[in-house]
């Protein structure tokens, strides 16, 4: 007999709530939850489709373990013995720094990715970390420090009750919202415009976003940080700088504004082929808008100013006083953040702590440019031990990095590399083992990283929808086993990590005079923990010591797991409220408007107004139906416009002699790949764009469906030498390329 389960989807930063229908261990039918608090029913095809996704029939249902170079099925404990034999004399011998990590976008979208990888750097010590934020949002967490002294305090606009939206490089309508989440952000912004408001987009393709606005800018790809100086320039310049209530908190006005005073309109114009006047528009409607909010994303991260364009977004929300209140942007405040300490200076943000072993990359926010990955790997110097063992965990750098070629043949050079995956990618095809996670259905769901991007505060918590299969193990649990296998604790009971964790956190928190547990019996408290299993208890845990919490008692009506257990639907806590200077970690305790590193990459951004491209230049673009690399095996969610073409302006298939569907070769410094043409307005004279995250063709993997339809790797076109100096942000978008037709039946 059919039944019904809750879930909160996890295949977007959207997070909806979702009803699965369950028939015995299927998930048989999705469709949204409409009394979840957040997303109030709605679903987009990604989860509509949740069902088709969590039983993908070339989902792995074993461990992997290479043996005669083949990748063979074995048990658990036998392929957990092969990672502790394959890792450890490679730790024991070269140092943790021969070890690399490489965590994947789908970790922030699993409960076990958010609690287990910290645990597992930690313990190993590595500095040889990559991640999926430098080829996506590092940009943004670095101006972040820099201005707020956390890396992690990102603002998100707030959606609901602004007047004014001014986005760039941003395309919610097929995102579902990235750094800001937000179920239905295309009902946020219709409801934007019916309440009379006004959404402007700064986009060089009119999306479905940029159809939907009031004022669309086609700007050149990857000028952002200069348009966002001008619009700046010009509220110095006609005296609308008026931080309003953020005054006390702001240092660095008049040297901003000395510092932007070469930035005008005119001046940017032309680099930026936005007319100086449109330029000027954009500064007087956000100043004169009663609350206005300013969103960038990742159109304008990855470029080769990234960390400026993302400065300059919250730089404009705090001229015109937006920042920090109702209408603007603020902070969100999740259930699981740590208890707030009171107001006062922090220790700032640091760039550049360590540097990478070849190219002397800067290390941001511990971690070292995916870029640079394959360099790592194959190349030797005089600096220390190249990376001779990899665990990447929910990534697929060939890819989703730049120059997968180069990456594909350094990563079959490794000693030893460990995957935890749910197939055979590009990527985790060289791997010695294979750790497979069970599907979404048979496994928790509580988003740690994304309620701290909410647009609305609010707490949810899903458990499995389906018993975990026999012979599956959960997520939790491999990666915990994977830490001790790892670190020197292979065969301890995988309890003990949560253990120590749960040890620690109470040990701090007793010492700590503002925590609401101070001087109390860390084993008194940790016996008062509920859950079923260790990350439950963690969950509890940090809900207990977090800004809602009881305090172990100390705020009788405050959360704990058992009260989020008992509103299944979810438990809203209001909407996004001021807490300036609270999150502030600046060693000033100020919003620092003119960071140094800032300051000293403001001449590189100078020089850039006098750039041109001499031919066309490429952008990304992204669909609906679609998550990176992940949905192209699902035959639901591909086909129809969901297509790996290259679009291009009717006006450069003309001078170029191309017709729709032609194939065309795109080559770049990395490489070339050929591709479709699909010849469209929606994209400006100059521009093509190809989408991120295809080129299934590659031997040795198990994606059938995605097989069938493969198309290319966008970034194959990279050589990974192009990235924004200070956060090591691959440069993605605005790179030159050159096209030639091919004669020939269509692709």
């Amino acid at each position: 007999m059919p039944r019904t389960a809750l879930r909160i989807c996890p295949l977007c930063e959207a997070t909806c709530g979702l009803v699965l229908t369950v028939d015995g261990t299927t998930v048989t039918a999705a469709r949204g939850d409409r009394d979840d608090v957040f997303s109030r029913g709605f679903v987009c095809p990604k989860g509509a489709s949740f069902g088709a996704a969590d039983a993908d029939p070339d989902r792995l249902r074993a461990p992997l373990v290479r043996k005669g170079g083949e990748l063979r099925e074995v048990g658990w404990e036998e392929a957990f013995d092969a990672v502790a034999a394959g890792v450890r004399p490679v730790v024991e011998r070269y140092g943790p720094h021969a070890v690399g990590v490489v965590l994947g976008n789908p970790n922030v979208h699993t409960m076990a990715g958010a609690l287990y990888p910290p645990v597992l750097l930690g313990a190993l010590g590595t500095r040889s970390l990559f991640t999926a934020s430098t080829v996506d949002q590092m940009p943004k967490h670095v101006s972040s420090g820099l201005l707020f002294g956390d890396a992690n305090a990102i603002p998100v606009p707030d959606l609901d009750r602004t007047d004014h939206l001014l986005l760039i490089g941003a395309n919610p309508l097929e995102s579902n919202g990235s750094l800001c989440t937000a179920p239905d952000f295309p009902g946020r912004l219709k409801a934007l415009r019916a309440r009379g408001g006004t959404l402007t987009v700064i986009d060089p393709r009119r999306t479905r976003t940029a159809k939907l606005a009031d004022r669309h800018v086609a700007i050149r790809p990857g000028t952002d940080a200069l348009l966002l100086a001008a619009t700046a320039q010009v509220l110095f310049e006609e005296g609308l700088v008026d931080l309003g209530a953020l005054a006390p908190h702001v240092e660095g006005v008049t040297e901003l504004g000395r510092a932007l005073r070469d930035f005008t309109p005119e001046s940017v114009a032309a680099a930026c082929e936005v007319d100086a006047e449109v330029t000027r528009a954009l500064a007087r409607e956000l100043a004169a808008a009663p609350t206005a909010a300013v969103y960038g994303r990742i159109g304008s991260c990855t470029v080769p100013h990234g960390t400026l364009a993302s400065w300059l977004v919250d730089v404009l929300n705090v001229l015109t006083g937006n920042l920090d209140r109702p209408g603007g942007a603020l902070f969100p405040q999740a259930a699981t953040d740590r208890t707030p300490r009171p107001a006062g200076p922090g220790r700032g943000f640091a760039l550049g702590r360590w540097r990478s072993r070849v190219s002397g990359h800067p290390e941001a926010k511990g971690e070292l440019p995916l870029s640079a990955l394959a360099e790592e790997i194959d190349t030797v110097t005089d600096e220390g031990e190249p990376v001779r063992a990899l665990l990447t965990v929910a990534a697929n750098p060939v890819l989703s990095a730049p120059d997968g070629d180069r990456l594909d043949k350094a990563l079959a050079s490794l000693d030893f590399m460990v995957s935890v995956d749910p197939y055979l990618t590009e990527t985790s095809r060289h791997a010695h083992v294979v750790l497979p996670p069970p599907p979404p259905s048979q496994s928790p769901h509580h988003d740690f990283a994304f309620n701290t991007l909410a647009v609305r505060n609010q707490v949810r918590y899903t458990r499995p929808a389906v018993p975990l299969e026999p012979g599956r193990m959960a997520e939790t649990e491999i990666l915990a086993r994977l830490t001790l296998a790892v670190t020197g604790g292979h065969g301890t009971d995988p309890a003990a990590v949560d253990a120590a964790v749960v040890e620690r956190t109470l040990g701090a928190a007793v010492r700590d005079p503002h925590s609401p547990v101070h001087g109390r019996d860390p084993g008194e408290l940790a016996a008062r923990l509920t859950g079923e299993n260790g990350p439950e208890r963690r969950l509890d845990l940090m809900l207990r010591l977090g800004p809602y919490g009881d305090g172990f008692g100390a705020r009788p009506d405050g959360l704990t797991l058992q009260r989020l257990l008992a509103h299944p639907h979810g438990i809203d806590l209001g909407p996004l409220r001021p807490r300036l200077p609270q999150p502030l970690k600046t060693r000033s305790g100020k919003v620092e408007l003119l960071p140094g590193p800032i300051a000293a990459d403001l001449p590189r951004l100078r020089r850039a107004m006098a750039e041109r491209p001499a031919g066309p230049v490429l952008v990304g673009r992204r669909h609906l139906r679609s998550n990176n690399s992940w949905m192209h095996n699902v035959p639901a969610l591909t086909g129809g416009s969901n297509r790996c073409t290259l679009q291009l302006h009717p006006d450069d298939a003309d001078r170029l002699g191309l017709r729709d569907g032609q194939p065309v070769r795109v080559e770049g410094a990395g490489g070339a790949v050929t591709a479709p043409a699909e010849v469209t307005d929606t994209v400006r004279p100059g521009v093509v764009s190809l989408p991120h995250g295809w080129g299934h063709d590659r031997p040795g993997t198990r994606l059938t469906h995605a097989a069938t339809d493969p198309g290319v790797n966008v970034n194959q076109l990279l050589d990974g030498s192009l990235l924004d100096p200070l956060s090591g942000n691959a440069v993605l978008n605005g790179v030159p390329v050159k096209l030639t037709p091919l004669t020939g039946t269509k692709l």
